[in-house]
């Protein structure tokens, strides 16, 4: 068996499931429970400080 038919038919069907189901891992990561309040947060961050500049302890993470 040649290379490219080799490597089509494991294209076909076992990296066609793997990347199903990364896919479906993916999904369920975003939509499980209690990741709404961390999505918000990330959602807003750039707008946290519209009005007044960050802190020295906030630009460095603390």
């Amino acid at each position: 068996m040649e290379l490219y038919s080799l490597l089509r038919e494991f294209a076909d069907s076992w990296a066609l499931l793997a990347l199903t189901l990364f896919f479906l891992g993916v999904v369920l990561f975003a939509f499980r429970p209690g990741s709404r309040k961390l999505q918000r947060e990330a959602a807003e961050s750039i707008f946290r400080h519209e009005n007044r500049p960050a802190a020295a302890d906030e630009k460095e993470g603390r």
